[in-house]
């Protein structure tokens, strides 16, 4: 607990400081905050929570829009992930199928096969595959569209069949239609669509910062501490150049520039009275924790940025 005590005293620091509301200037504060921690740690890096930050701030930095695009970055035909599912068909006359379903984001595979077992020691038996549906919203559109393949014919155990999307899908339903063997008994179907994978654009003007970023994700991996605090210095010394300069002051008509506010560069006496009391909560029984998570609930919700 006292590591998550340290982290939010940290994550306070930057908060409260009067800071432009800018998502760039987000990511160059969250890497002091990176190198700062990694500075305190004795072996007890909170390495999942910082991975999420980070990989957090590599989208901000690709520009990431509501569909799930990218303003400097794209998805290509290279696989990154996949998301698969097996199902039992049963046994149904000739006109009788069974439609089985899987959804994925941003697919633009999708492999049918069929185990050459259904348990560990049971053989499977062949599927009848009467064709597969593919509903999808292509990329770049908000217009959905429908694929369909024929197949019509029997999956026999280990064997595949691959289809091709015309399009990367930014979000993809399989109906695949089928049934099993009445004179053999049923049989298992694995249904996997393949996703695309993100390719930065290296003309962006945050692509070093980007790449750093992805450095910064292998440094956590490998628990790397000198790599970690090197990347996020490179990372905060490129954004830091490539803020804008603050917006002079409006003049009065009197002729009097209004004296800018200074810039806290550290939290309230009050506000670290109130994480050192956070920090004894989380650190106690199980009440006083909740006690301590409802408090600091209650005190990012007073520090939020109007």
């Amino acid at each position: 607990m006292k590591k998550f005590a340290v982290l939010l005293f940290l994550i306070a620091i930057s908060a409260s400081a009067d800071v432009v509301p800018d998502q760039i200037t987000r990511v160059a504060n969250d890497a002091i905050v990176l190198d700062r921690v990694a500075e305190a740690s004795k072996r007890d890096l909170p390495i999942e929570l910082l991975k999420r930050i980070v990989n957090e701030d590599i989208d901000l930095l690709r520009g990431r829009r509501a569909d799930g695009s990218y303003q400097y970055a794209r998805y290509e035909r290279i696989e990154s992930g996949r998301v698969s599912d097996t199902f039992s068909i049963q046994p149904r006359a000739e006109d009788k199928l069974e439609r089985v379903d899987v959804r994925a984001p941003f697919a633009y595979r999708v492999i049918l096969e069929s185990p050459s077992r259904r348990m560990v020691v049971t053989k499977n038996r062949r599927v009848w595959i009467d064709r597969v549906d593919i509903e999808y919203i292509p990329q770049g559109s908000n217009t959905t569209k429908v694929q369909s393949a024929k197949i019509e014919a029997w999956l026999a155990p280990g064997e595949v069949k691959t289809i091709d999307l015309d399009d990367i899908a930014r979000q993809a339903t399989v109906q695949v239609f089928g049934r099993a063997d009445a004179a053999s008994g049923y049989g298992n179907v694995a249904i996997t669509l393949v996703q695309a994978r993100v390719v930065d654009n290296p003309e962006s003007p945050y692509a070093d910062a980007v790449t750093s970023a992805k450095a910064v994700v292998r440094a956590l991996d490998a628990n790397d501490i000198p790599s970690l605090r090197s990347m996020a210095a490179r990372i905060r010394g490129n954004l830091t150049r490539s803020l804008p300069a603050a917006a002079p002051q409006p003049v009065a008509r009197t002729m009097e520039v209004t004296a800018p506010r200074e810039t806290e560069s550290a939290p309230s006496v009050e506000v670290y009275m109130d994480l050192q009391a956070i920090e004894d909560l989380l650190t106690g029984t199980e009440a006083e924790k909740r006690e301590g998570l409802d408090k600091l609930h209650q005190l990012l919700r007073k520090m939020r940025p109007r």
